[in-house]
């Protein structure tokens, strides 16, 4: 707690919003837990089908910027409660919908509405609680927060449906993981402050001096949707994971993200968000070609090992995103700018993202493995290559 109380401003609500994060990161754990796991086995999404799933549940980020300039003016703490809210709405119709592919996408897309919702205002928020020169370690506490409820939710997802090999309860937990929603959306009814914002507040915000931010989510929503469309779908058509392996990858990812987000904080805080932007992606080069060709490198069972091993390397590395933040605070000249700019980001982010979903399942079908991931790799390079071109601008 005393660390807590050196990170964020002690007048803040910072205490009730990490409880709402850490509950959404419970239920979510349980969802994505057995969320792929469930479109294959019981959906029966292909190679193709998953990556028009994914191209429809990323479209809420590209409507993002729109949807933040008809809500323009509420604040962060209306708009996090909101995106709670949808995200109860989706969660549920995943409960009681049956599990057809047009439902499912249906259900899908609606959650991801609402967590596209809070994405942006989970940042602004961190940063506007935190105190001076602390953004990045705030940011870290974020992530390890999110990190312990997903890693629960992961483990009770590997207890349980090792234990059911057969008729696993996918529609139990789906109505768990709505009620837990709900729980979070009662704790952020708690955040009753309004967020710092400038007085001439607008619709649309675009401004020159974001244009690298801007190229840089970019890059990064390229490369990133690869590994969370297509990393965990790898495992179960190609090495047949089942729910509990998957559950248990991802419980592993989220124990190293925990103890990982706050020193990767303090490393941005420390050596400045430059560094850590180059040499993230640089990794990812080296996850990429593991992931792509360690079929071809090595037996079957140690494949498998060392893709699971790139997966969460990969879910590591994906912290340093937190840089282009910082980045965002310190050329900002208000609060009410970082929230836009960051949400703007969202949205840029996706543009290419849903191509990437929706193209990833064709190339994957069409030219293997091999190539989905090059093509990863070649986009974290471009993103390392001008992540080098960014100013450092310290207020």
């Amino acid at each position: 707690m005393k660390y807590l109380k050196d990170v964020f401003s002690e007048k803040s609500k910072f205490k009730v919003f990490l409880l709402s994060i850490l509950i959404t990161g419970l239920s979510y754990g349980l969802y994505k837990g057995m969320l792929d796991n469930f479109l294959a086995e019981v959906v029966k999404m292909g190679e193709m089908d998953r990556g028009i799933t994914e191209f429809f549940r990323e479209l809420p980020g590209i409507m993002l910027i729109f949807i933040l300039a008809a809500f323009f003016m509420l604040s962060a703490e209306s708009m996090y409660k909101i995106g709670a809210l949808i995200m109860l709405v989706g969660m549920t119709m995943h409960a009681f919908l049956p599990p057809t592919k047009v439902l499912a996408i249906i259900a899908i897309c609606t959650y991801s509405l609402g967590e596209h919702i809070q994405i942006g205002m989970k940042s602004t928020l961190t940063l506007e609680y935190s105190k001076e020169g602390k953004g990045g370690q705030a940011l870290g506490v974020q992530n390890s927060v999110t990190q312990i409820g997903t890693l629960v939710g992961y483990l009770v997802i590997v207890g349980v449906f090792a234990y059911f090999t057969e008729n696993q309860p996918y529609t139990v937990f789906f109505i768990v993981a709505a009620a837990l929603a709900g729980v979070s959306l009662f704790c952020s009814a708690g955040l009753t402050g309004q967020s710092k914002s400038d007085k001439n507040k607008r619709r649309f915000y675009f401004h020159k001096k974001y244009f690298k931010y801007y190229m840089l989510e970019m890059f990064y929503g390229a490369r990133k949707q690869v590994f969370l469309t297509f990393g965990p779908y790898v495992l179960i058509l190609h090495y047949g994971a089942t729910a509990s392996e998957i559950s248990l990858l991802f419980a592993v990812s989220a124990i190293a993200c925990f103890f990982a987000s706050p020193i990767v904080g303090k490393i941005i805080d420390r050596l400045g968000y430059k560094v850590v932007m180059v040499a993230d992606t640089l990794i990812l080069v080296i996850v990429c070609f593991f992931y792509g060709f360690a079929h071809h490198l090595f037996p079957t069972n140690i494949a498998f090992i060392v893709c699971c091993l790139n997966y969460i390397l990969d879910a590591v590395i994906s912290l340093a995103s937190m840089a282009s933040n910082v980045y965002v605070k310190d050329l900002a000249d208000n609060q009410e700018e970082v929230k836009a700019t960051i949400s703007t980001g969202v949205s840029i982010n996706h543009v290419i993202t849903v191509f990437i979903a929706l193209f990833g399942g064709w190339i994957w079908e069409a030219l293997g493995i091999e190539t989905l991931f090059i093509i990863s790799a070649i986009f974290g390079l471009c993103n390392s290559a001008y992540a080098a071109t960014v100013k450092t601008v310290k207020k």
